[in-house]
């Protein structure tokens, strides 16, 4: 009796066990957000957890006993991965979509379960959705894709952006080229035009000859006047213009070009009036050549469209700081005056305000364009208020640096300096008839002159001959003028003056002449005062210091290679910083002066690209000329492609003389931030 109770409580004991062990499996099953199921070897449903009767919306009654593979959308393909987990003992990871009202798709995970004698009872099936899986799997992919999409838009947009760059930069560079050509191809024999037309008006000539002299002068100089228009536009828009910082006299510069259309003036029976206000400082630091240049078209406008009454020029201080002044300029004139409408059309390229203008008062339309490129650029700003048939007012407004320097002026020179009658010229020309002309003006001014063809000529010439000044032209066959200027300075180590000669004026550059040892120029045609004036001038300046120095007056002035002003705003004036970034191209420039020249010569191609690369950057920071950073880009493209080598050599020697000239203002600049510190 015993015995059985004891069997009793053993069966209670393992009926309880059992149950909870079925509990604890149950809650288990239950746990699983994804579908449940456990299947016979025949593929019948013989358990499932809540979550499969939710995707399937039967109830467990419903699902016991059915085919598990119908419940898919592909039963073939069910039957066939059950099947499989009971021949391999489990399944992993099988793709199959779920006959729901979503179709829900779902990753088989199956594993056979036993007895304890290792008989395979069944499996347990685990259908793990992956319907927000593969929604992100998608978006990534179409993700993907949109930026694989995105970033090929994004490199045919680049190239097309850099061919089109390298169209425009193509298109400027053949613009300015043609430009230059022209320039030089037409200025050249209106060189010799305007200076013939001037040498036979000193000559004894009727009166009918003299009109008709008079009238060829006057055609060549308006045609100057617009091939110095169209090349001035062409400097705008090659983002070539620049604007000089010198000390000048404001009311000398006035008065010197008013008194240019008196003639004019007189001729109409016009009043011209002067306007001046006696608080505007004596000395300015400004831009005199663009300022006369504005003024001079402005009143140039106002003659010619007034035929009665007269022509204001007044010049008022607006505003006065410390530093700065802020300057307007008006020009009022009684003549057709403009309409309202036509008010806008201005002061664009080619435009006048009637059709009929050009052919009753002349001109091209493009003096008024000029003149809102030129007073903008500087900060400042231009207007007009005008009324049909009474008048107009252009008036511009320009901000000027105060100075406390003095300016000498030069004096006009009107007649010959009898104390330098004895100066020995070398002309270095190739045209014949500039040639011409430059002897008839020198003999003219009592001056020796002889000729050389072109810079090897003019060299073959100082070897056995001494002169006092050279007059060299740029642009020559077998050696031009830049290579010739370099010989005599660092090959024959002679000191003489010498001015450049130039038609092209679109790309000459003080600076560029000042590099290679010359010490001033001349742009053709040439003016017959000035050149007499810097020829007498550099002459006396060599006699009284035997040395290449520069004229401080007016008419030539000492051109410094670097500008500090973009270094200033970048250190926002920290003399510190600025003392450190100066050093350091004290530092680093000279070693890449030699490494270029070196490897130029050694003709290392790679070192030479990698020495002018590095010097690049530098150009910008210290306000050295663009001019310069393109020659160095031109050396960069030779290092590259051995192409196109001609004045290669040249720009070499143009780059070596600038850096070093940079060098010693930088040494200049950096002592004075130390002395003020």
């Amino acid at each position: 009796m015993e015995t059985i109770k004891c069997e009793l409580l053993d069966n209670c004991e393992n009926i309880i066990i059992s149950k909870s062990a079925f509990q604890y499996a149950r809650s288990l099953i239950e746990a699983s957000l994804d579908p449940l199921v456990t299947i016979s070897t025949k593929g019948k449903i013989t358990d499932m957890n809540e979550a499969l009767t939710k995707i399937t919306g039967k109830t467990r009654k419903e699902l016991t006993g059915t085919d598990f593979s119908e419940y898919f959308t592909d039963p073939k393909k069910a039957r066939k991965v059950y099947k499989e987990v009971f021949a391999k003992g489990f399944v992993e990871n099988y793709p199959l979509t779920i006959r729901d009202h979503k179709l829900t798709n779902v990753l088989f995970n199956g594993s056979v379960y036993k007895d304890v004698e290792g008989n395979v009872l069944g499996a347990v099936v685990v259908a793990r959705d992956i319907t927000e899986q593969n929604r992100i799997e998608k978006e990534l992919i179409l993700a993907k894709v949109a930026a694989e999409l995105a970033q090929e838009i994004a490199e045919k947009a680049k190239f097309i952006a850099e061919s089109a760059t390298q169209i425009a930069e193509n298109a400027v560079k053949a613009k300015q080229q043609f430009l230059s050509n022209m320039s030089h191809e037409i200025r050249t024999p209106m060189n010799a035009i305007i200076g013939f037309t001037k040498v036979v008006l000193k000559t004894e000539l009727s009166v009918k000859q003299k009109e008709y002299v008079n009238a060829i002068k006057m055609s060549g100089d308006a045609l100057i006047v617009l091939i110095n228009d169209i090349l001035d536009l062409a400097k705008v828009d090659a983002g070539k213009m620049t604007f000089e910082q010198i000390p000048f006299k404001l009311s000398v510069s006035l008065a010197a070009m008013l008194h240019l259309f008196e003639p004019k003036i007189q001729e109409k029976n016009l009043i011209l009036r002067r306007e001046y206000d006696e608080r505007i400082p004596d000395v300015l630091v400004g831009d005199p050549v663009r300022l006369h240049q504005i003024i001079l078209n402005l009143v140039s406008n106002a003659v010619k469209f007034t035929t009665d009454g007269q022509i204001t020029v007044s010049v008022k201080l607006l505003r006065e700081d410390e530093k700065n002044v802020s300057i307007e300029f008006a020009v009022t004139d009684t003549g057709i005056g403009i309409a309202e409408e036509k008010i806008e059309q201005v002061f664009e390229n080619f435009q006048q305000a009637y059709s009929g203008s050009s052919r009753l008062y002349g001109g091209t339309g493009l003096g008024l364009a000029i003149v809102k490129q030129l007073v903008e650029p500087q900060g400042g700003s231009v207007s007009v208020e005008s009324e049909l048939g009474v008048g107009s007012t252009f008036s511009f407004i320009l901000p000027f640096k105060k100075t406390d320097k003095k300016v000498e002026l030069s004096p006009d020179i009107v007649e010959l300096d009898e104390e330098m009658t004895n100066i020995k010229v070398l002309v270095v020309e190739d045209m014949a008839l500039n040639q011409l002309l430059m002897r008839t003006l020198l003999d003219d001014f009592g001056f020796e002159c002889d000729i050389a063809a072109n810079g090897k000529v003019a060299i073959e010439k100082l070897q056995v001959k001494q002169f006092d000044i050279i007059l060299m032209d740029l642009q020559m066959p077998e050696m031009n003028g830049f290579e010739a200027t370099d010989y005599i300075r660092k090959t024959m180590k002679i000191d003489i003056p010498i001015i450049a000669l130039t038609a092209d004026v679109t790309t000459v550059d003080f600076a560029k002449c000042r590099a290679i040892g010359m010490n001033d120029y001349i742009t053709k045609p040439v003016d017959e005062k000035v050149l007499y004036t810097k020829i007498v001038a550099l002459v006396k300046k060599a006699q009284s210091s035997n040395g290449i120095e520069t004229l401080e007056t007016d008419l030539i002035q000492e051109v410094k290679c670097i500008d500090l002003e973009y270094l200033i705003k970048r250190t926002k004036s920290n003399p510190k910083l600025m003392a450190e970034m100066i050093a350091l191209y004290l530092e680093q420039t000279p070693p890449l002066i030699e490494a270029m020249k070196k490897s130029f010569n050694d003709k290392d191609w790679i070192l030479l690209y990698a020495s002018v690369h590095k010097m690049i950057p530098s150009f910008s920071i210290m306000g050295i000329s663009t001019d310069f950073e393109d020659i160095a880009k031109k050396i960069q493209e030779y290092a590259s492609t051995q192409q196109f080598s001609d004045g290669i050599s040249q720009m070499v020697l143009q780059l070596e003389s600038i850096c070093v000239q940079a060098c010693r203002e930088l040494e200049i600049e950096l002592n004075k931030i130390k002395n003020n510190e």
